[in-house]
């Protein structure tokens, strides 16, 4: 786990080492263990290194293989670089590192543009042929790991944060509209290519790119989710379908155990780090590392899930940590929590884990984590719905939805009012094929569009702010194919996860399968009030604020003289959304 960047000529002149230097700084923290530079021609490439996998020095990068002509720059894990290492050798490959990154550069070698299908992991990378010039650029199917890129004048830079390449020059600051509707009204979802900055853009999940030495690009989808059963599938019945999700699930978390570090687990109470936790004890991890956050509650909104967690901890005599924050700790972090954040990322959770990675990097360097279960197993309430709608996008929206369009119109800049994108975007995913029952498609759009720049980015960000390592198991490209088979119904039995819970009752106590369904709560930040709606005010107030003119002056007044009264439908706060954004903007020197 590491941050990458570079710099690519197209025009002849040499690329920018100072440029280098500066997105290096801003990438540090995901990479503390190790920094490098390279320039070759009309390349520079920078690295920051996470010691994971071969702490030696041979696996430091940039990675150069004079014998193969090729260099790489990584950011992830290849789970199954083992067995592709031995397949390599017996390709007459030879090795100088017992790392996955050499792996990479071998397969590259060996299989082309096509070694991206050989991987079962999560990556971004950038391989470089010193005799054609050329470029490859590659993210992982389900988008774990970010890759964003801003064209130049002759060049292109790329980088694994979007602030790091706000660090150089030459950047298009403008607001992206298309953008700022998906961050209004599509849940603060932003979809890959587009940033809320103008000049940034990110290359999307399952994407590979060849770059030609004279700025010529072509793009590659290489993996494609599609929905419904095959084969002798129709033969299984539930217990079937229950057995091959755990079988596939064990395999998953076996996995990501692969490290020269300890693993541990973040551990939130819910169903799906708990079956991590249990599976890792089923395989034999003793006295496993776990850590739970908890937070102060606000209007009798509980702001910790601590008994649930306390369960597995005893159940499986797990070395838990139990990280209590108090609202003393939560506002001074939350500029730092802003600043790790690639882009505005409005969930209440996201300073949860913030702080939870902090605690958590002063005992491991890697971690499994739960996300991306509800996405691909049916765990939220918008699903069953679906499953009979006569129009599914208008029931999705309705639910998902933190603004309509008219309501988008009320409360931005009339300038940056334009057409309905959030749903020209639902409409156009739940028209392509390959996923026929709306149920199907919304469970698709969520996998590989909501959960990458929602849940996967906010996990990915607080814990590399930290210089940790979060892996998710849920997100297997495997167990994701495999969940897409399983019928709807059975997905949604028993309040949402009914394939899952059912499953998990071999492994984990019942009675945090069975408990009400929650989720990481931080209401400090929901009901807005004291010091926080101070902070709020602020950031809403300041010069900056008012020239760069977001939004309505009538709209955010209203938002200020009820802060509690406007919700959404995913029970997020209104204000604390244009606030947050308008915060990330100043914290990253966006100027108005």
């Amino acid at each position: 786990m590491c941050g990458i960047c570079g710099e690519i000529r197209f025009d002849g002149q040499a690329p920018s080492i100072a440029a280098i230097t500066n997105m290096n700084r801003v990438l540090f923290p995901r990479g503390p263990d190790g920094s490098g530079i390279f320039q070759a021609r009309h390349l520079a490439v920078g690295h920051q290194r996470l010691k994971i996998l071969d702490l030696s020095e041979h696996a430091q990068q940039p990675m150069i293989d004079n014998e193969l002509g090729l260099g790489i720059v990584f950011n992830g894990c290849i789970y199954n670089f083992r067995d592709l290492r031995v397949q390599l050798q017996g390709l007459g490959y030879r090795f100088f590192s017992d790392g996955d990154t050499e792996v990479i550069l071998k397969a590259y070698a060996a299989w082309g543009t096509a070694c991206v299908e050989h991987f079962h992991g999560m990556f971004a990378f950038a391989i470089w042929e010193r005799d054609s010039g050329r470029v490859f650029l590659a993210r992982d199917r389900l988008g774990i790991k970010p890759l964003y890129y801003a064209e130049l004048d002759g060049g292109l830079r790329f980088a694994s944060t979007l602030p790091a390449l706000l660090a150089t020059d030459g950047i298009d600051t403008a607001i992206d509209p298309v953008a700022l509707h998906h961050y209004m009204s599509f849940h603060a979802v932003v979809p890959a290519p587009h940033t809320i900055v103008a000049g940034v853009r990110k290359l999307p999940p399952a994407t590979v790119r060849m770059i030609e030495p004279d700025g010529r690009s072509r793009d590659h989808c290489y993996w494609r989710l599609h929905f419904g059963m095959r084969g002798d599938d129709r033969e299984r019945d539930y217990a079937d379908w229950q057995d091959v999700t755990l079988q596939a699930l064990r395999k998953a978390v076996e996995r990501r155990l692969v490290a020269d570090v300890p693993v541990g687990v973040l551990l939130s109470g819910g169903l799906d780090s708990s079956l991590i936790v249990g599976l890792l004890a089923e395989q034999g991890q003793h006295g496993l590392s776990t850590f739970s956050v908890g937070f102060e509650a606000v209007d009798d909104e509980a702001g910790d899930e601590f008994q649930y967690s306390d369960i597995i901890a005893r159940h499986f005599a797990t070395d838990h940590h139990q990280i209590r924050v108090d609202s003393g700790r939560l506002l001074p972090a939350l500029d730092r929590c802003i600043t790790a954040m690639s882009e505005p990322m409005v969930s209440h959770d996201v300073i949860g884990f913030y702080l939870l990675s902090e605690q958590v990097s002063q005992h491991v360097k890697v971690v499994q984590s739960g996300q991306g279960a509800d996405e691909v197993f049916a765990g939220y309430h918008w699903y069953p719905p679906l499953q009979s709608s006569s129009d599914p996008v208008s029931d999705y929206a309705r639910v998902f939805f933190d603004r309509d369009h008219a309501g988008f119109a009320r409360a931005v800049n009339p300038e940056l009012v334009g057409d309905d994108h959030s749903r020209a975007l639902v409409t156009r995913h739940f028209a392509a094929p390959g996923a026929q029952q709306p149920i199907d498609k919304a469970l698709r759009l969520d996998t590989q569009i909501m959960l990458v720049d929602d849940p996967v980015k906010r996990v990915d960000n607080m814990t590399m702010a930290w210089g940790l390592e979060a892996r998710v198991p849920f997100l297997d490209h495997e167990l994701v194919e495999l969940a897409a088979r399983i019928p709807a119904e059975h997905k949604i039995a028993s309040g949402g996860k009914g394939v899952l819970k059912e499953a998990a009752r071999a492994v984990i106590p019942a009675a945090v399968i069975d408990r009400p369904k929650g989720y990481f709560p931080v209401p400090a930040l929901k009901y807005l009030e004291g010091p926080y709606l101070a902070y709020v005010k602020d950031t809403l107030e300041t010069p900056a604020a008012r020239q760069r003119g977001l939004f309505r002056d009538e709209y955010i007044a209203n938002l200020l003289a009820e802060p509690k009264a406007h919700i959404t439908p995913l029970r997020g706060s209104k204000l604390w959304q244009i606030a947050l954004l308008e915060r990330w903007l100043q914290q990253h020197g966006v100027a108005a």
